[in-house]
């Protein structure tokens, strides 16, 4: 009883807006006020926490979306950092400048990639991606005159407030609303993408990928667009990385990091929106906050990942599903099945 109550609760939560509007303002405010109520090492892992939201949320776009299982996702945020680093200290260019070219980068490589693996589909292709992550890691690891190499690249300009000095407690709170600002926006693109047009081609392409392309759906500029789309938040989450850490090198790019991503999204649930923010908050806050259990920490984030695909497949929030009425058509179903009766008889 008490289950299926707070079920309705939710639902009555996520399609009336008189109930959500007020959930959320509230949620809202709570964000908008923590950093001057808890510590800037508080901070700090809300700003990390906040990053994975963005990174869950653009990987929900491929494989939440599209199915288009992608294990190298990591690689699209390491082009955005690196984008924003090498511009940044060889070209002084600073961080609002290279936020658009970070996410453009990352798009383009989602293309790159996207193409060579058209025609895969299931392990295949997440095997050709993997290997693509790993690609781009080596390729920063090794070619040093270009990524200095495993040393990384150092100081990285923090983003402006019109040319302001911020100490670094400052700083931490501007990247915090940077970050919380740009993770609103996400949320609203995505959505707006889940209900558009190409949204919906994406899911049908889920589906089923052959009857997708027999109703005349343009399965390449489908597929493209999911990894295009996808890699651009990527990009834009790594830029945002590459400003706040003010250092960055391959090792932050691992394999490990796409899988936490992917994680998180099937977890939250795949293709829903809210319940992909929430599998990137449980993830990156529980481990932190477990801390007192450290040595059982990844046993404990391990039992939690096989308890939930046990009893949760769908994950947290499974993704609502957009009901269309079409008006008129039970009633032409009617008038068809009649003659068809008395000819029978």
């Amino acid at each position: 009883g008490a289950m299926s109550a707070r079920g309705a609760w939710f639902e009555r939560l996520r399609s009336d807006p008189k109930a959500a509007v007020p959930a959320l303002a509230v949620l809202l405010a709570a964000f908008l006020v923590l950093p001057w109520v808890v510590s800037t090492y508080q901070t700090n892992i809300m700003i990390s926490a906040l990053l994975y939201v963005m990174l869950g949320l653009g990987l929900n776009i491929v494989v939440g979306l599209s199915g288009q299982l992608v294990l190298g996702y990591v690689a699209f945020y390491a082009v955005g950092a690196y984008s924003y680093a090498i511009l940044n200290s060889n070209f002084d260019l600073g961080f609002w400048s290279v936020l658009p070219i970070g996410g453009a980068m990352a798009a383009l490589f989602g293309i790159l990639l996207g193409f060579p693996v058209l025609r895969l589909r299931g392990d295949y292709l997440a095997i050709v991606t993997l290997g693509f992550g790993e690609i781009i890691r080596l390729v920063l690891e090794n070619w040093s005159s270009f990524s200095q190499g495993p040393s990384g690249i150092a100081n990285i300009d923090r983003p402006g407030l019109f040319g302001m000095q911020l100490s670094v407690s400052d700083a931490t709170t501007y990247i915090y609303y940077l970050i919380l600002a740009a993770v609103i926006v996400t949320i609203l693109a995505v959505t707006r993408l889940k209900n558009s047009r190409i949204g919906r081609a994406w899911q049908a392409l889920r589906e089923d990928e052959i009857a997708c392309q027999a109703m005349g759906i343009d399965i390449t500029t489908t597929k493209l667009t999911a990894f295009a789309l996808g890699a651009c938040w990527a990009g834009f989450a790594g830029v945002i990385f590459a400003a706040k850490t003010t250092f960055i090198n391959p090792a932050s790019f691992t394999f490990l990091e796409s899988a936490m991503v992917l994680a998180m999204v099937v977890l939250g649930g795949m293709g829903s929106v809210i319940g992909v923010s929430v599998g990137a908050l449980v993830l990156i806050l529980l481990p932190e906050y477990l801390r007192a259990f450290s040595e059982y920490r990844m046993l404990i984030f391990g039992a939690t990942m096989v308890l939930m695909m046990v009893f949760r497949p769908q994950g947290l929030v499974s993704p609502g599903r957009t009901k269309y009425n079409v008006p008129g058509a039970r009633d032409a179903g009617a008038d068809a099945a009649r003659p068809a009766a008395g000819g029978n008889a």
